[in-house]
């Protein structure tokens, strides 16, 4: 037992002799770096002081029966303006309930705004469709829009996004259609935006689908506004939550 003992206490003291030769070799020791927290997600680019927004469209753009500040363009400045405190953003909105891509583009010639915006939006093309208007009248004018659009995103097509036309097919508007006829809407739809996405392509313009959002309508009432027919402020939302990623790239390029 005395010399089992015995080789217990000589190990001991062994680890111990070998620990303490370790920690007086402090010339060769490296100290662990600290690790910090991480810290909430912050723009690491920074941007021009001031922004200019030019949102183009129709009542889908000026946001027909929800708040003014409900609207999707509306509601991508707000956001902006709580990502990028420091800067200032100003918003002009040529859109009018109704408008085909013929009116935009006689809007736009009118009002004749400044080529020195740092962002522009453009959806349009739903009256187009909803007008029975031949399909060649977008395939001529939508391109003449979107270039429009780059020259007045100071000739930039980077900072252009073009957005996909919603389908009102999904709202209690069409209830008493036949599925034959909202079948025939979003199939009409369908081929507007594989067109716009198309020469969107072209361009090196950047095409956001939300399409696909307006097709939750009649799933998710509180996707429409209270006239049954265009999006809420909720789907407005849902289309800015879209948007942003390619808003950012655009700004902090």
């Amino acid at each position: 037992m005395k010399l089992h003992f015995k080789q217990i206490v000589i190990v001991i003291f062994s680890i111990f002799v070998s620990c303490s030769a370790d920690q007086s070799d402090s010339g060769n020791t490296t100290v662990p770096p600290t690790t910090t927290p991480p810290t909430p997600e912050v723009p690491t680019t920074p941007i021009s002081s001031s922004i200019k927004y030019l949102a183009l469209g129709d009542s889908y753009t000026i946001g027909q029966s929800v708040c003014e500040t409900c609207r999707y363009p509306e509601q991508l400045k707000t956001k902006l303006q709580t990502i990028y405190t420091e800067t200032v953003f100003s918003l002009k909105i040529i859109a009018q309930t109704g408008w085909s891509t013929s009116d935009l583009i006689s809007a736009i010639n009118t009002q004749n705004p400044d080529s020195n915006y740092d962002l522009v939006t453009l959806l349009i093309g739903v009256n187009n469709q909803y007008q029975h208007q031949d399909f060649s009248v977008y395939e001529k004018e939508f391109p003449q829009l979107l270039n429009k659009a780059i020259a007045l995103a100071k000739g930039d097509n980077k900072n252009v996004i073009v957005l996909s036309i919603p389908d009102y097919a999904y709202t209690p508007f069409t209830k008493n259609y036949t599925d034959e006829n909202r079948m025939k809407i979003s199939n009409e739809l369908n081929n507007y935006n594989s067109f716009a996405e198309r020469y969107c392509i072209t361009k090196n313009v950047a095409f956001i689908s939300i399409t696909d959002i307006t097709r939750q309508g009649l799933n998710n009432p509180s996707l429409v506004a209270s006239d049954g027919l265009h999006p809420s402020e909720t789907a407005y939302k849902m289309f800015v939550e879209r948007m942003l990623p390619k808003v950012k790239m655009v700004l902090q390029d």
